[in-house]
């Protein structure tokens, strides 16, 4: 259990350290903001690029990798859907944020520490690679199903090819073969860069679950969290583990990846259609707050620590 707790309690302590400072007025909410948009635009695109330009790639696509955790994204939206329609009578973009909530994990602030604490260099391809397609394709399924057949095909590719995370993801697949050409000095800019992305993403995270709170009440929030963060691993690792296969620190990393709580992304898109923001608001508070103990629970079931 300690050595569970020596992966855990860094990732959450920080997040807790962002909350109370924010919860005494010791920082200020644009804080919070500032250190988010540094972290989203600057520091992560730059770890994400150091990772990706010296990683091992895989020759062959782990498809199993890819289905394993897609299918769980694909079946807990469609139930939160489901569950937000059928027991709460939300529609439309309201019913949308509450499947998005469910499937969007958080790894910007929460999966990439966690993650590279738990398994190190062996798991930042897996996890990158995770990251290269999970945001383009949760992003792309809830604008589609907001606006139907209204989606603007351009103005959706728009948004992903001048988002701060594919770019880096495209720069560093691009510089593979020139790495060797960039200059020392320029490395150590990144490096000091990539190295800030972990620290800040947390204790901005806890600055702003301190703004977010239980907004939307508890009943519905604490069904979606529950389906982020135990049916949506749970199912990953059964499919992972005993039917494709995939290796050890693949699984893990896939597994850890889905028990991320609900993403900021589910928020921000809610705010950008007005809809469904208290219900986005208060699944990101809640299932951040249980993460602490499920994230042990799947720790303790990969064998890590």
């Amino acid at each position: 259990m300690l050595d569970l707790l020596t992966i855990v309690l860094p990732v959450f302590g920080l997040i807790a350290i962002g909350y109370l400072a924010r919860k005494a007025n010791l920082i200020a909410e644009r804080t919070g903001e500032g250190l988010s948009e540094f972290v989203f635009k600057l520091s992560l695109p730059c770890l994400i690029f150091r990772t990706l330009v010296h990683a091992e790639i895989p020759a062959v696509q782990p498809w199993g990798y890819w289905i394993s955790y897609f299918a769980g994204v694909a079946v807990v939206w469609a139930a939160a859907s489901l569950l937000a329609r059928r027991m709460f009578g939300l529609t439309g973009i309201a019913q949308v944020v509450a499947g998005f909530s469910a499937g969007q994990a958080n790894t910007v602030f929460v999966g990439v520490p966690m993650i590279l604490k738990a398994y190190g260099d062996a798991g930042a391809v897996p996890l990158f690679l995770l990251i290269a397609i999970h945001l383009p394709i949760t992003m792309t399924l809830a604008t589609i199903l907001a606006e139907g057949r209204q989606a603007s095909v351009w103005l959706i590719v728009k948004r992903l090819v001048t988002h701060p995370i594919v770019v880096a993801i495209l720069a560093g697949s691009a510089f593979r073969p020139l790495a060797f050409a960039i200059p020392s000095g320029a490395w150590q800019v990144v490096d000091l860069l990539a190295s800030a992305a972990i620290p800040c993403a947390l204790v901005s995270m806890g600055i702003a679950l301190c703004r977010y709170g239980i907004a939307a009440g508890w009943t519905l929030p604490f069904l979606i969290s529950a389906l982020k963060l135990i049916v949506h691993p749970l199912i990953v690792l059964l499919l992972a583990r005993y039917v494709f296969g995939v290796p050890p620190v693949w699984t893990g990393v896939a597994v850890l990846f889905a028990s991320c709580p609900s993403g900021i992304n589910a928020y921000l898109f809610a705010e950008r259609y007005g809809e469904g923001v208290a219900l986005a608001s208060s699944a990101v508070a809640l299932s951040t707050a249980l993460a602490l103990g499920t994230t042990l629970f799947w720790l303790a079931v990969l064998g890590v620590g």
